[in-house]
């Protein structure tokens, strides 16, 4: 009998969880795979060197890219438990190894949109989809990746 307690319990606890992660409406999950950048925002204002960047995540590296070539790379981690649900990335690679950008993310249809701190890393992790005015924060929209 106490056997099953304790399976049950485990089993209660892995719906829970699951729960949650599906009421969040962030998989983390879902994030994986290959985005192209469509378009950005810096300081309210379109952010067009960003346009056609790809963000791939893979497990739980990230790789950054323009025409084939790596601007950045590192591991990424988030957390659903939060809303709007938090990103960071964490550079293993380049120019800014050993710095994070702090940002927020959301999945949405077949998008998704990031807003984080990489255009000053002394801000702090933006609470917003929007590229306020002086914030130092960036917001970028991706869709999927074909190819």
């Amino acid at each position: 009998m106490r056997k099953s307690r304790g399976s049950a319990l485990i089993v209660v606890s892995l719906v829970g969880s699951l729960l949650v992660t599906a009421a969040s409406g962030q998989d983390s999950g879902k994030i994986q795979g290959a985005w192209i950048v469509v378009s950005a925002e810096r300081d309210a204002k379109p952010a067009a060197d960003v346009t056609g960047h790809r963000l791939t995540f893979s497990g739980d590296t990230f790789t950054i890219q323009l025409d084939g070539n790596t601007l950045y790379r590192g591991t990424f981690s988030v957390d659903v438990a939060r809303k709007p649900a938090q990103i960071d990335f964490h550079h293993t690679e380049g120019t800014i190894k050993g710095k994070t950008w702090r940002g927020i993310y959301r999945i949405e249809g077949a998008g998704l949109r990031i807003c984080d701190n990489a255009p000053d890393l002394r801000r702090p992790r933006p609470t917003t989809f929007s590229a306020v005015p002086g914030a130092g924060s960036i917001c970028i929209i991706f869709k999927r990746a074909t190819g």
